[in-house]
């Protein structure tokens, strides 16, 4: 069993490749073995988290997920506690492994009682499994989903938490709040995006003495970033060698936004900053920063630099957009910069075009922007976000990072990373910002589209999960809190 952390690069499978690896490692096992094994695992780590509950609440459910469930509350029996287990299934209508384990607890002498306990210490959540639609529990499931999160006990979900969909992180509304999930055999992407964050707490896995070259099934959908390394510079360089990032943005009332991701790309390493105003009769200097240039857009050289467009623009010309899109150099395409591109059919097409041409383009959309440029809603958007991210990475050929909880990343011909550094902290006016200004110095270092935002996404989420718990976490603390990575 293995606990997941930050920086584990473990690869990610689906619930249709999970089940693949399930039949396949049930064929040469002895039968309803890897459900033994399964509720063996459940039980150590109940035990492991919570050594001294003394009530202890296996709550199962009609299918396989309630095997498991059921499995660990014999083995539970056996190491002396006397788990309360109820079961929400019919004797007729359960699946043969589920049944056979159903039939080991009777022998033991466990009875499943009609209903949940009064005050558990230790709830295993083993009502609904990977295979469960994501419809709205109803009757007795939704009380026993309800009763588990109304309940003081540490929760235990075996493979995922009840409710949620191990594909997508989304589900019904009613779903288990744990503070730990084993999940079985492979780790699902639904875990770490969207409300898996939320949901499951702690995440475990174990492959339940799956030999390795069983639990391959072709490639993973996605998997979790690796830590970047720090790459030490060589003393016979200068700044020519880290290159130069123009961030270009800041209409009228906006010249912060522009401010965040130039200090940002400035303390993330890049050689030299300039600033494009829209605006420019708003400032010429930053006297706490005298590092960035500010520059007349006209002025700077847009085709030898890499460009950060978009952090507060307003409204773009598309004289400027068209004349960014058509640059040769890099572009990180932020906020008010996709909105336009978003609303005008030419300015997609150029984009279109750079694809073709394998220029390097990063576009970093929250929801909200990424349904725009695809034609969807938000709500489609954040059903599937692995989904709606590859189709923008596929539309334009180019490098997508999905914003939000479990930021995806997308691009042709790698491997999808769903990130899982960062907390609720970054939702804060500006994050994005540094960002962009991240992704930009990344580039500029001459790292490939795909892995400095892959760099620039771990290392902005990892910096909040850091950030000291009684000082506020705003972006320009953010952005200043960089170092060289």
């Amino acid at each position: 069993m293995q606990k997941i952390s930050r920086g584990g690069g473990w690869a990610l499978f689906d619930v249709s490749q999970t089940r693949q690896i399930e039949v396949l490692a049930a064929s040469q096992l002895p039968s309803n073995a890897l459900m033994q094994r399964a509720g063996l695992a459940v039980a150590r780590l109940a035990l492991a988290v919570a050594p001294h509950a003394r009530q202890v609440w296996v709550a199962c459910g009609p299918g396989n997920n309630g095997g498991d469930g059921l499995e660990a509350a014999l083995h539970l029996h056996r190491w002396g506690k006397a788990p309360w287990v109820t079961w929400l299934g019919q004797s007729e209508r359960c699946p043969p492994d589920a049944a056979m384990a159903l039939e080991r607890l009777q022998q033991a002498g466990i009875r499943c009682q009609s209903g949940a306990p009064e005050q558990p210490d230790l709830c295993i959540d083993a009502l609904l499994g990977i295979g469960a639609q994501p419809r709205e529990p109803q009757g007795v499931l939704a009380d026993h989903i309800r009763k588990v999160n109304a309940s003081t006990a540490t929760v235990v979900a075996v493979d995922v938490p009840s409710g949620l969909n191990a594909d997508t992180g989304q589900g019904s509304a009613l779903r288990v709040q744990a503070h730990h999930t084993l999940s079985l055999l492979t780790l699902k992407p639904g875990l770490f995006t969207a409300g898996g964050r939320d949901a499951t707490g702690m995440v475990w896995l174990d492959t339940l003495g799956v030999p390795p070259e069983q639990l391959s099934v072709g490639a993973p959908v996605a998997r979790l970033p690796a830590k970047p390394a720090l790459l030490p510079r060589r003393h016979a360089s200068h700044k020519g060698d880290f290159g130069d990032v123009a961030v270009v943005g800041g209409a009228r009332g906006m010249t912060g936004a522009v401010l965040l991701a130039a200090t940002a790309a400035l303390h993330a390493g890049c050689g030299r900053v300039f600033a494009g105003l829209l605006d420019e009769a708003a400032l010429a200097v930053d006297a706490s920063q005298p590092e960035i240039m500010f520059r007349a857009i006209d002025a700077l050289a847009l085709e030898q630099m890499v460009s950060v467009f978009g952090c507060g623009g307003g409204t773009l010309p598309s004289s400027l957009i068209s004349r960014i899109l058509r640059s040769p150099a890099p572009i990180v395409i932020d906020a008010d910069a996709i909105n336009s591109i978003a609303s005008d059919a030419a300015m997609q097409s150029l984009l279109v075009v750079r694809g073709q041409q394998h220029q390097c383009t990063v576009l970093t959309p929250h929801p909200l922007e990424a349904a725009r440029l695809l034609g969807w809603t938000t709500q489609q958007v954040q059903s599937d976000r692995l989904t709606a991210a590859s189709h923008l990475s596929q539309r334009y050929a180019c490098t997508v990072v999905l914003k939000g909880s479990g930021s995806v990343i997308c691009a042709p011909h790698e491997t999808t990373v769903v990130n899982n550094t960062g907390n609720a902290r970054l939702a804060t006016a500006g994050s994005g910002d540094v960002l962009a200004g991240m992704v930009g110095a990344a580039l500029a270092q001459g790292k490939s589209a795909f892995n400095a935002t892959c760099t620039a996404v771990y290392r902005h989420g990892e910096l909040a999960d850091q950030w000291p718990t009684h000082e506020p976490l705003t972006a320009g603390a953010l952005a200043h809190a960089l170092s060289l990575w």
